[in-house]
């Protein structure tokens, strides 16, 4: 039963790694001003396989989220678009667009950290569906974790509007 115990210590020690990574990738964007404040990173195996940033602003492409640009590097690395065994670590909860990109790629689990309702109230463009509504009415088999690092994630939002960043 120990061997038990350190082992998911030493796991969600390895999920706050991961989430650093995309904290700090969403940092980057905001201070190069490439989107918003918002980062991702893929994981498989306990390994990094990818991390992104919001690129909206950057590349003038309204899909550049960082999960579908966490997804898009994940699957030419790996050389598949099925991501089966991979989670995803998000700053804030997956919108519509990204939650489907996730189901689609049949990964196994998303974790965030803040929520739809927190960016909405930034003034962001946010359609009000939440990642267990999505998993709930669509029957996808993707993991959710929420309100994971919330604090960190928050100060990430909380930069980006001391910044008096770009809204779209």
């Amino acid at each position: 039963m120990t061997a038990k115990h350190d082992f998911k210590k030493e796991k969600r020690g390895g999920d706050k790694k991961f989430m650093r990574l995309a904290i700090e990738d969403g940092l980057r964007g905001i201070k190069k001003g490439d989107g918003g404040p918002f980062g991702a990173c893929v994981v498989r195996d306990g390994k990094i396989v990818a991390s992104a940033r919001n690129t909206v602003l950057k590349t003038k492409d309204p899909t550049c989220h960082a999960e579908i640009n966490a997804i898009r590097k994940a699957s030419k690395k790996l050389g598949r678009w099925n991501l089966s065994g991979c989670v995803i670590y998000s700053t804030t909860e997956p919108c519509p667009m990204c939650f489907s990109a996730i189901h689609w790629a049949q990964m196994d689990e998303v974790i965030f950290g803040t929520g739809i309702p927190d960016v909405a109230k930034l003034g962001f463009n946010e359609l009000l569906v939440r990642a267990d509504f999505m998993k709930k009415s669509g029957k996808s088999k993707v993991k959710i974790k929420s309100g994971f690092m919330r604090e960190e994630c928050l100060q990430l939002l909380c930069e980006w509007k001391r910044l008096n960043s770009e809204l779209y």
